[in-house]
């Protein structure tokens, strides 16, 4: 196979990122979420429990904004606010165990084909495909700060 020119790779890295796009947008869809919600849930599971102000921050919505999904996420049973167990005039927010089993449930089948796309990888391959993973997720959020801060159009 020959190698792809720097314009035929940022293609397929393009569509790429569009599939993954649209598949968070369909599975935000499927669990009665919008899309804003969907990463917010997908936050705090990564992440564990965070209080509003440091959720707002991490997925770029004002705090009001933050307020208003987070109640959004109480009401579907998705997240629940706890006392901040460090300091208790916070409050945290964190996923509801119970109600991961549903994402679970509609993220499994991209799960099972991206597990069929791995095996044909060496595992030399894949850890150097995982370190692109791990370098690429600080550089996007990096660029997506360097975004924010410009002035809109």
């Amino acid at each position: 196979m020959a190698r792809q020119s720097w314009d035929e790779r940022h293609a397929i890295f393009r569509r790429y990122l569009d599939a993954v796009g649209l598949h968070g947008m369909a599975g935000a869809e499927a669990a009665g979420l919008h899309p804003s919600e969907w990463h917010a849930l997908s936050v705090i599971t990564l992440e564990g429990p965070l209080t509003s102000g440091d959720l707002s921050t991490r997925i770029g919505l004002t705090t009001g904004a933050t307020t208003r999904l987070i109640d959004r996420l109480e009401r579907a049973g998705y997240a629940r606010r706890t006392a901040d167990p460090t300091d208790r005039r916070k409050v945290v927010v964190a996923p509801v165990p119970e109600a991961l089993g549903r994402i679970d449930e509609v993220v499994s089948p991209a799960r099972e084909r991206i597990a069929e796309v791995l095996t044909a990888y060496t595992p030399e391959q894949l850890d150097v495909l995982f370190d692109y993973f791990e370098r690429a997720a600080p550089a996007f959020r990096a660029a997506t700060r360097q975004i924010r801060t410009r002035p809109r159009r």
